[in-house]
């Protein structure tokens, strides 16, 4: 039994031996190569050896699924000269890329703008892309239409949509640190990033990140009117805010006047004290003192306009009656 063991593990059976003979013949046969890369390859490389590579293939299909095709239409918009022909065909040029604006306006949505504002504003955009496509230049009119068209809905919320002028700069950092947002809210947990994490995704600097988050909340302008949240008495933002008082400018006056009250002379003090504090009329005055009532007014607006002079008060503003 050993024997029998080992004899069968030395001898291959003799059906294989031509398959193993057939392989190695195609492997002595085969040309070599490097690694890795297939004869298939090579064999092309051969074939294209020696003749030059071939020429670009014209772009025949627009990369919008509803592009018309109007190259031919724009050709002879270029040509044709100023008239009713030329408004009639440019009409029809512009209804034919409608689908494609309306497309395009409704990315900006949900963005305080109503639709059909947008749509509005994104045909404009288009009525200026086929003004200025020029079919000799080689590009697609779609290639041309969208920046065009994308750009006049930007310059709409820009110029447009803020309720208060912000300047270009800031309008910018806002527009990035909305994006950094919803990137960093897509790609970490629920919560929020922080203006640390913004600076850090976006590369810009925290006081930029702070500047661009307050500019978010500044977008539209919030009415004085307007209820207030949790408000059920119709409590408004007006309702806290303060009105000017009256009793301040009073409060400031007597603080600024009382100095120069205490170095008056003793008799016009003591005219003043009983004339503004114990509210007495210059005639029971003038018999208290044993002068005449002229001579009494004349020392009340003597002294109220040297008070005034020194406060720095404006004329008119003191009172000698």
């Amino acid at each position: 039994m050993p024997m029998t063991s080992q004899t069968e593990e030395k001898h291959t059976p003799i059906d294989t031996i031509p398959e193993q003979r057939s392989t190695r013949r195609r492997n002595e046969q085969a040309p070599s190569r490097p690694p890795g890369k297939p004869g298939r390859r090579t064999k092309q490389r051969r074939v294209s050896a020696g003749k030059p590579p071939p020429a670009p293939r014209p772009r025949t299909r627009h990369s919008h699924h509803d592009a018309p095709d109007t190259a031919g239409d724009f050709r002879r918009l270029v040509a044709m000269p100023d008239g009713p022909e030329r408004d009639e065909l440019r009409r029809s040029v512009v209804c034919a890329w409608l689908p494609m604006s309306e497309r395009l306006a409704l990315r900006f949505r949900n963005r305080g703008e109503a639709a059909e504002d947008l749509q509005q504003v994104a045909a404009l955009g288009l009525v200026k892309a086929v003004d200025r496509y020029d079919p000799d230049r080689g590009c697609a009119f779609e290639s041309f239409a969208v920046p065009t068209i994308v750009g006049e809905v930007k310059r709409h919320f820009r110029d447009h949509m803020w309720g208060l002028h912000v300047p270009r700069r800031v309008q910018e950092l806002r527009n990035r640190v909305r994006a950094a947002r919803q990137e960093l809210t897509r790609s970490v947990d629920d919560r929020g990033p922080t203006p640390e994490e913004i600076a850090e995704h976006t590369g810009m600097s925290l006081e930029e990140v702070l500047l661009g988050s307050q500019a978010l909340e500044s977008f539209t302008t919030l009415s004085l009117d307007a209820e207030l949240p949790g408000a059920d008495d119709g409590y408004s933002l007006a309702d806290t805010l303060g009105s000017s008082e009256s009793g301040f400018d009073l409060v400031l006056d007597r603080e600024a006047v009382k100095p120069k009250l205490r170095k008056l002379p003793e008799r016009e003090r003591e005219i003043l004290y009983m004339r503004f504090f114990c509210d007495m009329t210059q005639s029971r005055i003038a018999d208290r003192l044993g002068i005449s009532q002229m001579h009494v007014s004349r020392i009340i607006s003597r002294t109220c306009r040297r008070l005034a002079d020194q406060v720095g008060a404006r004329p008119g503003e003191y009172a000698t009656s």
